[in-house]
């Protein structure tokens, strides 16, 4: 019989346990202040609730809720059953939803009571009420696992298409927690931490439910994406000292202009740091933001800065454990080219799709799409995505470089650049979210990229929107920008 201690749910409550943290906080959510044995204990028995809805090993099991102690209990119940959990949205359309259950093969759902039409016609379950029965419910069982065990299904962001669905191991969470939060953030019992990003991301799921487990800390949950005063709230109040959010929400914050002395570290994700606004951050705000890199197909970041060596202005460098390779159009090494990375939690393959798993992890390498430069000391710097590459006048170009020329302008907050299809031909349009209204802002922004760039690379208009089109983990989505109306 093979044994239990490879359930990654029984595991890490065995942890803290020996460890000693069980009477610890591990959440604060709203009010309430959650304890790691508090959690772990409900965990045990919630699996117990749904082992009695007839919930087993291998069975999928979708999870669409908001963040909360409701979900982390959820979590680590299915984990415990040996069941795969499915993590979705919970503000994704009722269509999108009903995609991804289709997609999933999920037996049941554990979600919001307010999202029930979404799954009508198909077994679910409120996942507070799954919080209610657990009190009064006995332990589930733990299942034998291996450590290659399917434990959860991730779906990608869709930033170019339909999302994919990444499926991750039982051995992947502890990986989690000793790469990243021990070895690049050093994240010990007395670290309290808020992620802007949610736990159905792969980076709030790291930042919010492994790194606390795993090492005995704590973290913020809120329903709800916060914005900057919140977030400045929180961070005062809790004594955050571990904030994790995007470049968008940076921005927000900067404007804020408080001062978030609990801070330890700021870590950034999802799509580079303006050069400006990191400075911005570090001067008005005294916050050193340690930018990573990573994907859903990795589990977490694979590339990052740390606690001791942050490199402004890059990624840093490869996450202990994880190799990185740059090459060209032609597969060989470059200095400058896609990259390419190989480390212990890439996913073993796309739930339903084997040509695709197959393209996409080849010789057990995974092709990231990103385009990045090596830099002498180690670091990689970011130079765009392959698939954003812009073709405008029969000149290939990264509209990333554009992009963060317009962001220097003191008065630009976001900028988003593409070639969007104006009376039958291309045309490089800049999307500009501005810090402040300003007469002429337009024009003064096409003769600050001339003076900037070669003529080629200026966008022929500027236009002036509130927001950009994100997907709800924060990223970019350009196959919208490129329509140029949203």
């Amino acid at each position: 019989m093979m044994s239990r201690a490879h359930n990654a749910a029984l595991a890490l409550a065995t942890h803290a346990d020996r460890a000693g943290w069980s009477s610890r906080p591990a959440y604060f959510v709203g009010d309430e202040v959650w304890t790691h044995g508090q959690i772990h204990d409900l965990a045990a028995r919630a699996a117990g609730v749904l082992h009695d809805r007839g919930i087993t090993r291998g069975d999928h099991v979708l999870l669409a809720a908001p963040d909360g102690a409701a979900w982390v209990v959820a979590f680590l119940a299915i984990t415990r059953l040996g069941a795969v959990a499915v993590l979705v949205n919970p503000e994704l359309t009722a269509a999108d939803h009903r995609l991804l259950l289709a997609d999933s093969v999920a037996r049941t759902c554990v979600t919001d009571a307010a999202l029930e039409e979404h799954f009508a016609g198909h077994d679910w379950m409120d996942v507070e009420h799954l919080l209610d029965l657990a009190w009064t419910t006995a332990a589930g069982p733990a299942a034998n696992v291996t450590p290659a065990s399917p434990l959860y299904i991730q779906y990608t962001s869709g930033t170019t298409g339909n999302p994919k669905g990444a499926v991750h191991t039982h051995k992947d969470l502890a990986l989690y927690g000793t790469s990243v939060g021990r070895d690049v953030l050093r994240i010990g019992l007395g670290d309290v931490a808020l992620s802007v990003s949610k736990m159905f991301w792969a980076y709030g799921f790291g930042n919010a439910l492994v790194f606390p487990l795993h090492s005995g800390s704590s973290a913020v949950l809120t329903p709800h994406r916060p914005g900057a005063a919140e977030i400045v709230d929180l961070v005062a109040r809790h004594r955050v000292n571990l904030l994790y959010s995007v470049p968008s929400s940076y921005a927000a914050l900067a404007n804020t202009n408080k001062a978030l002395s609990s801070l330890r570290a700021a870590v950034s994700a999802g799509e580079p740091m303006p050069e400006p606004l990191g400075e911005l951050l570090r001067d008005d705000l005294n916050l050193e933001v340690l930018e990573q890199i990573g994907s859903t197909e990795a589990g977490h970041a694979f590339c990052a800065n740390g606690i001791g060596h942050n490199t402004p202005g890059t990624l840093g460098r490869p996450v202990p454990g994880w190799e990185v390779q740059v090459r060209d159009a032609h597969g060989l090494p470059a200095q400058e080219g896609e990259l390419w990375v190989q480390g212990p939690t890439l996913f073993s393959h796309y739930h339903n799709q084997p040509d695709l798993t197959r393209r996409t992890l080849v010789d057990g390498w995974l092709t990231t799409h990103d385009r990045v430069r090596q830099n002498p000391d180690g670091t990689l710097s970011h130079l765009g995505r392959t698939d954003d590459m812009e073709m405008v006048g029969g000149i290939s170009l990264s509209p990333l470089e554009i992009e963060r020329v317009l962001a220097a302008h003191p008065l630009v907050r976001e900028a988003a650049v593409a070639a969007v299809l104006d009376q039958h031909a291309s045309r490089l349009r800049a999307f500009v979210v501005p810090a402040q209204h300003s007469p002429g802002l337009e024009d003064e922004l096409i003769t600050w990229t001339r003076s900037r760039l070669p003529a080629f690379k200026v966008p022929r208009t500027v236009r002036l929107v509130r927001q950009l089109p994100r997907t709800a983990t924060g990223k970019l989505r350009r196959h919208v920008v490129r329509t140029g109306s949203w």
